[in-house]
């Protein structure tokens, strides 16, 4: 009976490396996101989507539509990655989610915001695709 106990536990720990090999690359490659100076005023009224897409893999790609009116951002939704649930944002680590680290962002005029601690990737990858839409806002 003991034996039964102890493969399941290593097919436990089997998985749990397996999946580690797999995700550590992008992980690494998503902590690693460096942000540039992004204008958040002066630009073009429209809509925008922007995106991340991992290189090494595709968990934690994420794309976010950004609205622009009178030439601020007046609105944003995540398409894809930490998408809200039954219309609510999805709660992070501490309870914080990806909607307060916009809108911190946007008060800030920067991207250069503390990231959610405990969600440092995937605060990173959303940032990133909202980057990507404001500058495409700025053109």
């Amino acid at each position: 009976m003991w034996w039964i106990l102890f493969a399941l536990l290593v097919l436990i720990a089997v998985g749990l490396v397996m999946a580690m090999r797999v995700d550590g690359p992008n992980r690494k490659e998503a902590s690693q996101l460096q942000f540039e100076n992004v204008q958040f005023s002066n630009l073009k009224d429209g809509t925008y989507v922007g995106k991340w897409e991992g290189s090494t893999s595709h968990i934690r790609d994420t794309q976010v539509e950004v609205q622009i009116a009178g030439g601020q951002v007046s609105s944003f939704r995540i398409l894809k990655g930490a998408v809200p649930k039954n219309g609510q944002p999805v709660k992070l680590s501490k309870g914080r989610t990806i909607d307060e680290l916009f809108q911190t962002a946007i008060e800030a005029k920067a991207l250069d915001v503390d990231v959610i601690s405990g969600a440092t990737v995937t605060s990173k990858t959303h940032l990133k695709a909202f980057e990507n839409a404001l500058k495409q806002a700025a053109q």
